[in-house]
């Protein structure tokens, strides 16, 4: 790169502190009573995230000081990485498994999710692709499908441990990091009615899916099965009313919402800190796509610009799916609420995210 380099964005760092810091709280909050339960100690999963999030505020600040333009040199040799990883989560012994997926590899206490380090990998690597071959996208044949065949290949794999959820980011990501790179919507559109088709056909081979689907439709035909999460979430977020129960004062997490402190851990802090508190961390969010976007805008060249649009794409899908799914708006789906969900490797991957957008905007003129 020969641009100028500035100081990073310092509102986008204090806005992901801000999610990050309450996300400890938060942490703590929900899952102190599970962890002095399981573990005898109030403080497992808190301190565990502590960890992590040690690490991750150090990823970031390291991160954002290479050049991004690096992570193009290196985004083919990243993805190989990643595809090898991801195959070997599948081979038996190898591969860990948690709540009936096998998306995990490591040893002991120690474990990561390749899927994770997937999302960030791809955005780098198709980030390249669209930056080359950007005057192609418009042609279905020789810039549309070499993209998205690569994409659905590290789906199809995910699809395998299954993990839905973090697939169904990835690929929302790089459509949206494709739309923007000029693709022709007519293209999305026949790709639509087959995704379509491909969706129920994941849903059909699966019936904990279909379960899922009519849990969401209807979540009180199956109080104690398929919609017992939704519904003690519901219970959740309903009594938190506008000022909340107040911190710490939660009922659900009383072993009624199952570990709280992953997936649903908005519901919990809706029902602790109440709608204020919800909209505080929802405006957080907006605030931290905002920076992203005028990033992306005002990045020196266009892989800066993808690599930008992929970040904040990929945090604001995964905040609209989790926050959907904890409000029955969409099926249950394990998706982390970024910054704040309980998770080593997402908070890792997120900060790490971050850490890249923030290069970007070292370049950036805006």
């Amino acid at each position: 790169m020969s641009t100028k380099k500035t100081t990073p964005d310092f509102i986008l760092i204090v806005l992901t502190l801000s999610l990050l810091t309450i996300g400890l709280i938060m942490v703590y909050s929900a899952s102190a009573v599970w962890a002095s339960y399981k573990f005898d100690d109030s403080f497992f999963f808190a301190k565990r995230q502590l960890l992590f999030a040690g690490l991750g505020i150090c990823a970031m600040f390291v991160i954002m000081n290479i050049d991004y333009w690096t992570w193009r040199k290196w985004s083919k040799s990243l993805i190989i990485i990643c595809f090898v990883l991801l195959v070997l989560v599948l081979v038996p012994g190898v591969g860990m498994t948690r709540n009936g997926s096998t998306s995990w590899i490591g040893v002991g206490a120690f474990s990561i999710q390749p899927s994770e380090f997937m999302k960030l990998a791809m955005i780098a690597f198709l980030s390249k692709y669209l930056a080359d071959n950007q005057k192609k996208i418009t042609s279905f044949k020789k810039g549309l499908m070499p993209s998205l065949g690569l994409v659905f290949l590290a789906f199809g794999i995910i699809m395998l441990q299954p993990d839905l959820g973090t697939g169904t980011v990835m690929v929302g990501t790089c459509i949206v990091m494709i739309f923007v790179a000029g693709a022709r919507i007519s293209h999305f559109a026949y790709l639509g009615l087959v995704g379509v088709a491909g969706f129920v056909a994941l849903v059909a081979s699966a019936p904990y899916r279909i379960k899922r689907i009519t849990s969401f439709l209807d979540p009180w035909e199956d109080p104690l099965g398929s919609g017992f999460q939704v519904i003690q979430s519901l219970y959740a977020i309903g009594p938190g009313g506008l000022l909340g129960m107040g911190l710490g004062q939660s009922r659900q997490k009383f072993f009624y919402l199952p570990e709280p402190q992953t997936d649903f851990i908005f519901a919990i802090l809706a029902e602790e800190l109440g709608f204020i508190g919800g909209s505080i961390v929802l405006i957080l969010f907006a605030l931290l796509l905002w920076r992203g976007v005028r990033i992306a805008l005002g990045a020196p060249d266009l892989y800066g610009s993808f690599l930008a649009i992929g970040v904040i794409s990929m945090v604001a899908i995964q905040v609209m799916i989790n926050i959907g799914v904890v409000t029955n708006l969409i099926p249950v789906t394990g998706i982390t609420l970024p910054f704040l969900s309980y998770g080593g490797s997402s908070l890792t991957l997120m900060l790490a995210a971050v850490g890249v957008l923030l290069n970007v905007s070292r370049h950036s003129r805006y």
